[in-house]
């Protein structure tokens, strides 16, 4: 995932700020912490190279989070989440590296899993939708750092919804024997 980084950043771009941090999962919690940053995840080296030409383009405050792990295919890193499967039973949102592990944790789960790799701003309309379609609104959310680093976003999109979230981080997060356990412990 460095590899996309460095060949991608060009040497002048317009006012603004561009941050990548590698594995960094304190400042992941941190800069999603700070309303002036838009924070994204990209879970491959091709969403990379897509996210920090979008961002030098656009010339705001960007932090993009890399880790050492990556999907086996890039997915659709736009600015909203992105619906990879369907389900009735509840919402798995997967944030950048975590939706292989997940796909391969929920197998045989009806559930709906959604991936993201903007974080900040939060698509509340994106997750709304798919909990309120599903026939439990239980939230599982998957990110590559601390658990609960978008915690609060869930709370306050679904504020109106009664709710149930799990929130899990490193190591959970990549662990597919981990993840399984959990989702399946969490679900009705």
């Amino acid at each position: 995932m460095l590899a996309a980084v460095a060949g991608t950043v060009p040497e002048s771009r317009a006012a603004g700020a561009l941050l990548v941090g590698y594995g960094a999962a304190r400042e992941l919690a941190r800069f999603a912490a700070d309303p002036r940053w838009r924070v994204q995840v990209p879970g491959h080296p091709a969403e990379v190279r897509r996210v920090i030409l979008d961002a030098v383009r656009r010339g705001d405050r960007t932090y993009v989070h890399v880790t050492d792990r990556s999907n086996a295919e890039p997915r659709d890193a736009t600015e909203g989440f992105t619906l990879v499967r369907q389900g009735r039973e509840g919402v798995v949102l997967a944030v950048g590296a975590t939706p292989d592990p997940v796909l391969s944790a929920t197998t045989g789960l009806d559930l709906t899993i959604l991936y993201g790799a903007t974080i900040r701003p939060y698509d509340e309309i994106g997750l709304r939708t798919p909990v309120l379609a599903a026939d439990h609104a239980d939230v599982v959310l998957v990110e590559p750092g601390e658990p609960g680093t978008s915690a609060r976003q869930v709370a306050e999109t679904l504020v109106h919804v009664p709710h149930r979230l799990l929130a899990l981080g490193e190591p959970d997060a990549t662990g597919e024997q981990a993840l399984a356990r959990a989702v399946r412990d969490f679900l009705r």
